[in-house]
């Protein structure tokens, strides 16, 4: 039987969408994909951990599809709420190392490297989802390095010369291959800065002292 919020929801009359009946299907999406992968998955096993209806469901997203780019948008946007830290009142090496740390898949969901996998699992059967995984996923994370990096810049703190996507590249990287050689992530941030920063921060001359007056 249909739980009373749903067939509350299924009478005319205009009623706004339950964000919280919403905010489950995607939380059951999220712990599908993560159990399942994308293509083991189906809506029934989704509405069913959600426990709502299969039209219910559909009222929202017309296709398995859709919902997960929905439930990976979710994921990304409830990551960048849990920033509480203002990057630009750090020092300049402090920010990059809270730059770095956002990098982290897992900043926000600690299954987010298994996500991730069982996205790029499906890139020959569903070669549009590892698209959506850099759009949504990816880019902005490696994005928010390079414009911390073009700031740092500005003032003055870091190279005019330095390769800025490469870097962000390998800061990210970093995160998987701490994943496979099966070590903590916790350290990551400072560890990478500690090597990067010597080689890209402007290091400011040191004063000349003034020569003694006979």
């Amino acid at each position: 039987m249909a739980p009373a919020r749903e067939e509350a929801e299924a009478r005319p009359g205009g009623r706004p969408r339950d964000s919280a009946l919403d905010e489950a299907i995607i939380l059951a999406t999220r712990a599908r994909l993560v159990r399942d992968g994308y293509s083991l998955m189906t809506i029934g096993d989704i509405a069913t951990d959600a426990k709502v209806s299969r039209p219910t469901l559909y009222r929202r997203w017309s296709t398995k599809f859709d919902l997960v780019v929905d439930a990976l948008d979710y994921g990304f946007r409830r990551q960048r709420d849990a920033y509480t830290v203002d990057l630009g009142s750090m020092e300049p090496r402090e920010a990059l190392v809270e730059a770095v740390r956002r990098l982290d898949p897992a900043y926000f969901n600690p299954d987010a490297m298994v996500l991730m996998g069982n996205f790029a699992g499906e890139a020959i059967r569903t070669p549009e989802l590892l698209g959506i995984l850099r759009e949504h996923a990816v880019e902005p994370r490696v994005g928010l390095v390079e414009n911390v990096l073009t700031r740092l810049q500005e003032a003055g703190a870091v190279q005019d010369g330095i390769d800025k996507h490469t870097i962000a590249t390998m800061c990210f990287g970093s995160y998987f291959a701490a994943f496979y050689r099966g070590e903590s992530r916790d350290d990551i941030p400072e560890a990478v800065v500690s090597v990067l920063w010597p080689a890209i921060s402007v290091r400011k001359a040191p004063r000349k002292r003034a020569r003694a007056t006979s």
